[in-house]
């Protein structure tokens, strides 16, 4: 395959020559074996083009008698990971498979031709320096993202699991009753710190991040199959007709939380906000968009989310001045379907909202993955701060739409209604939380309901059909600017939502009362789980963010884990976290075997009754929690996964 076109019975050659030299080019194409390092081969790196052993072939003979032939993508001493020529990855572990024998010819064959034919051939493979910046300008088939909508049994496709955004599995395996023998079976190591990603298990393949990294692993053994890294270095081909915005994006110092799927694509945002299409099997580049189109410090760090043939995907940068959007692409193409602008033009009507002169680049960035409810073709997605963030002199209004819920049509990105929790907002609150879209009976009446813990210190619930808001209610102690929400859904502002020149205390904090890390809503218990926060800042106004840290020895901040009643938003139960709240990201998943999992604050993996919270197993990590744990089942095995410190864990119910 080069730049999206071709077959992948090989390795991806995209940028092929500026991996290799001529020589290198002519050695290959008259033994293909060199490539497959069957030879002896000059030592890499001192030969720039390094043996792949991952496109060896190799006869496999399964345990039941029957065989298998193809790539032998990644091998061990108790795995195999092998690609057959069909295009299908068979992901076995030892005890399903016998003897394995390799080929000693490449599966391509030599290359015969004139010399005049052979210099051509090298003459195109040298000018192959990456994937070019840009849609494909032709139509490359793909699947319309069927198995995200109605994913097979025990699969986690999406970043919260399903488009709805709801952290909850029907998966049962693990319960109450045995998740004392949850035992670690597998640690793959991503080599970074902190890592906030989710893993996707999608069509049998686990799929995890890093910053700038990519990697497709066995989910039930934790070996790799390959790995994308993008170069912090090196520009892809055509990177310097980048918009203007491009230039000083940093994309080596952001997080990233995850991958979208849709059939043969892998679709990753970059730190610097560039849109990537990867192939499923290869990890090759198939095509490289650059979503921001004005100018500002633009980065991406959420996982996208795929909607029928749409892949869609916000930006970061909100805290400095830019002008916020969200987009949705072709997956075939990356061509551009439709854009939303959060910050609207002079001359709009939402314009009116904005007096002053910040609107030009007044933030609004939509940096945490959406949710969508495909029985109507709605997808929700939330809208971070306006900038400047603590000095709102220059944009006087309610500065729509910032701090909004968004309901778009997923198919034109035409707005149906929105939702502003936090009008005018003073204190970094972004709106930025993840949207849970339940379907349960609510006070009575069966209702379609979007739930949110916002970053504001306010519990929320809506009518999704039409944003009419059903409860607003405090989910902390901690909440000093503003008494709570009026029958017109605005906040009744105090004295403490105003910041000086000198300081103002007001609660919550800037990391808000919860912050982008995963909630969860159990069915059954009728409760809604959130990690809250009870802390305060001081907030300065300033026009480049002015804000530092409350401390009273006898009023710390402190974090919870708290169990809601979304029909009154009551608190239930809840299980304190022991240390500095600033180190625990972790969000929370909840199952149907009655159990919720989380990160604590002191390092350890914990599971609690999800109708009780009491603690009935933990696993010490030792490492500050940046992440949100998944489930999955693979061959009737049921598994938890979580990214701890620079490690992906994988735990199962007994040994491994």
């Amino acid at each position: 395959m080069v730049h999206g076109r071709g077959q992948v019975n090989g390795p991806d050659l995209s940028d092929i020559g500026r991996k290799s030299t001529v020589r290198e080019l002519e050695l290959v194409l008259d033994d293909p074996t060199l490539q497959m390092g069957t030879h002896s081969t000059p030592a890499c790196p001192g030969w720039a083009f390094c043996p792949d052993e991952s496109w060896a072939v190799v006869n496999v003979r399964l345990r039941d008698g029957s065989s298998l032939r193809g790539f032998a993508r990644h091998q061990a001493e108790h795995d195999l990971q092998l690609q057959t020529f069909d295009g299908k990855l068979h992901l076995l572990t030892g005890d399903e498979y016998g003897e394995v024998t390799r080929e000693k010819k490449s599966y391509m064959p030599a290359f015969r031709s004139s010399p005049a034919e052979q210099r051509i051939l090298i003459a195109y493979l040298s000018t192959l320096a990456g994937t070019p910046v840009g849609p494909l300008h032709f139509d490359a088939a793909a699947d319309a993202g069927s198995a995200i909508a109605a994913p097979a049994a025990g699969e986690w496709p999406t970043y919260n699991g399903d488009p709805g955004g709801n952290r909850h599995s029907a998966l049962t395996q693990i319960n109450k009753q045995n998740v004392k023998d949850l035992q670690v079976q597998w640690v793959y190591a991503l080599h970074g710190e902190g890592l906030e990603t989710t893993p996707i298990v999608s069509a049998g393949v686990m799929y995890v991040t890093a910053p700038g990294k990519v990697c497709a692993l066995d989910p039930r053994t934790g070996s790799g199959i390959w790995c994308y890294t993008r170069s912090t270095d090196q520009d892809p081909a055509g990177a310097r007709e980048y918009a203007e915005g491009d230039l000083g994006r940093d994309q080596a110092a952001q997080p990233n939380r995850g991958v979208a799927v849709a059939g043969d694509r892998v679709f990753y945002a970059t730190g610097n906000a560039h849109l990537l299409c990867l192939n499923r099997l290869t990890g090759g580049v198939m095509w490289d968009v650059n979503m921001p189109v004005t100018p500002g410090r633009y980065s991406a760090t959420s996982a996208p989310l795929v909607v029928g043939d749409l892949v869609i995907s916000g930006i970061g940068g909100g805290d400095g001045p830019l002008r916020g959007f969200l987009a949705g692409y072709k997956i075939t193409t990356g061509e551009l379907a439709w854009r939303f602008w959060t910050v609207p033009e002079r001359g709009e009507p939402a314009a009116s909202t904005w007096n002053g002169n910040a609107i030009e680049t007044g933030g609004g960035a939509t940096w945490v993955t959406g949710s969508y409810d495909a029985a109507t073709g709605i997808l929700y997605w939330t809208v971070g701060n306006p900038f400047p963030a603590t000095d709102g002199d220059e944009r006087e209004g309610t500065n729509l739409y910032t701090n909004c819920v968004l309901a778009l049509d997923a198919k034109t990105g035409k707005l149906r209604w929105y939702y502003q929790f936090t009008p005018h907002d003073l204190h970094d609150w972004d709106a930025t939380e993840p949207l849970l879209l339940v379907d349960t009976n609510y006070r009575g009446r069966d209702r379609k309901l979007l739930l949110q813990a916002n970053r504001s210190g306010f519990f929320y619930v809506l009518d999704r059909t039409n944003g009419e808001l059903l409860l607003a209610k405090p989910f902390v102690k901690k909440l000093n600017w503003a008494s709570g929400v009026g029958s017109d859904g605005k906040p009744q502002l105090l004295p403490a939502n105003k910041p000086s020149r000198t300081g103002t205390k007001t609660c919550p904090a800037v990391r808000g009362a919860t912050n982008w890390y995963a909630t969860a809503f159990n069915p059954e218990a009728k409760l809604f789980y959130v990690m809250a926060v009870e802390d305060c800042s001081i907030y300065k106004q300033s026009h480049n963010g002015g804000y530092e840290g409350y401390r009273d020895p006898s009023d710390p901040g402190l974090k919870y884990l708290r169990a809601i009643d979304i029909s009154t938003g009551e608190i239930v139960w809840e299980a304190p976290q022991v240390g500095p709240q600033e180190a625990n990201y972790s969000g929370v998943l909840s199952t149907a075997g009655g159990l919720v999992f989380y990160g604590e604050t002191g390092g350890r993996f914990a599971a609690a009754d999800a109708k009780t919270g009491k603690i009935l197993w933990t696993f010490k990590a030792n490492e500050p929690w940046k992440a949100s744990p998944m489930t999955y089942e693979i061959n009737g095995r049921q598994y938890i996964a979580v990214a701890s410190g620079g490690n992906i864990l994988s735990f199962a119910l007994g040994g491994n």
